[in-house]
């Protein structure tokens, strides 16, 4: 047994007692029923996850961003260049990034993991090194990663997701960094929501007209060449995902298995998040997906995932960031099921 299979083992179905506990629950609150509207469906989720209700409030909250390059930017996928991978590496657990920024208001920890950056990442204090290989192989060509790899990634998720919540994590948010990365992330998002590639894939950071069409075409002929099998989630990785995608849907994963929210961020967090409800489709139970972003993928792969985003602000940065900027509704919605009086408590009359 591995790890991956170990963790596997232990994803069980969010609860469905919980959830009518909690249910029954929000009606008995001094509010008219459904009245806070998606807060109330997000306390139950948290309810459904905890098996509890009302549900523990998720206060602790580690972002798990892990970086990886991709040999896909071969053919001109991106307008920048790779070398920026490791450069916003250093610069988020350097604590100079958009993330941190957002982190530190809303009072989460950022932790930085190469996972597959294709330059030499200097040591630092802030980054966690578990380099599996130096970026993906050109999936045009070859497949991104071997199945080992595949697996070897998906694995450090889990060990991050293990280490987070050891270490006191209650919420888990998913953040990423790697140029390129919304190419492979298409193209997962397209394997499994069995949707047309032209349908699922964007600009990603600033792509113009000609690139995108070179996007869309290098996506297509990806999977026309490896035919990747959604009902082999480890296979379609290999196929043509990232090790960043990888890690993202083994923390997912870790994180499901111990019954702990993830709130999930944009583009690359939905195709990961795809990828882990391939391994198991209970896993989808677990998840909040942050903000809805102006990726297509993003839409397309919510809808798989049958979720509906909290944060609409028009965010491209990814980096974890929209998964953020949800955290403080998640929290007031846990919030809302514990702390609010019954009508019998408050001695408030039923409508």
């Amino acid at each position: 047994m591995t790890l991956l299979d170990d963790t596997l083992s232990a994803i069980v179905p969010a609860s469905t007692e919980a959830l009518a506990a909690a249910e029954a629950r929000q009606l008995r609150l001094t509010k008219p029923a459904g009245s806070l509207g998606r807060l109330e469906e997000i306390g139950n989720r948290l309810a459904a996850i905890a098996d509890a209700c009302p549900p523990p409030l998720p206060g602790r909250a580690v972002i798990g961003l892990f970086a990886g390059d991709h040999g896909v930017c071969a053919q001109g996928v991106s307008p920048w260049p790779q070398e920026v991978t490791v450069q916003m590496a250093l610069n988020i657990a350097s604590g100079g990034a958009a993330i941190n920024a957002i982190a530190r208001q809303v009072g989460a920890e950022v932790w930085v993991t190469d996972v597959g950056v294709a330059a030499e990442v200097p040591e630092h204090p802030g980054i966690r090194a578990r380099n599996v290989r130096r970026g993906t192989r050109d999936f045009t060509v070859e497949p991104a990663l071997t199945r080992d790899e595949a697996r070897a990634a998906l694995e450090v998720g889990i060990e991050a997701a293990n280490e987070a919540i050891d270490a006191g994590a209650d919420v888990l948010l998913t953040g990423e960094m790697g140029i390129g990365n919304t190419t492979p992330a298409s193209a997962l998002i397209a394997v499994f929501s069995r949707l047309h590639v032209t349908t699922v894939t964007g600009r990603g950071a600033g792509a113009d007209d000609d690139m995108l069409t070179r996007k869309v075409r290098v996506i297509d002929d990806a999977l026309t060449l490896h035919r990747p099998d959604p009902a082999d989630p480890l296979g379609v990785l290999a196929a043509v995902g990232g090790l960043e995608h990888a890690a993202l849907a083994g923390f997912i994963l870790g994180a499901a298995a111990r019954r702990i929210p993830v709130i999930i961020d944009g583009v690359i967090a939905a195709s990961a998040a795809c990828v882990a409800a391939g391994f198991d489709e209970s896993v989808t139970g677990y998840l909040i997906a942050g903000h809805a972003g102006v990726e297509p993928g993003i839409k397309a792969a919510l809808t798989w995932l049958d979720l509906q985003p909290l944060v609409d602000l028009d965010l491209r940065l990814g980096e974890g960031t929209g998964a953020a900027l949800a955290l403080p509704t998640v929290q007031a919605a846990a919030r809302i099921l514990s702390e609010m009086a019954t009508f019998d408590s408050a001695g408030v009359a039923e409508g």
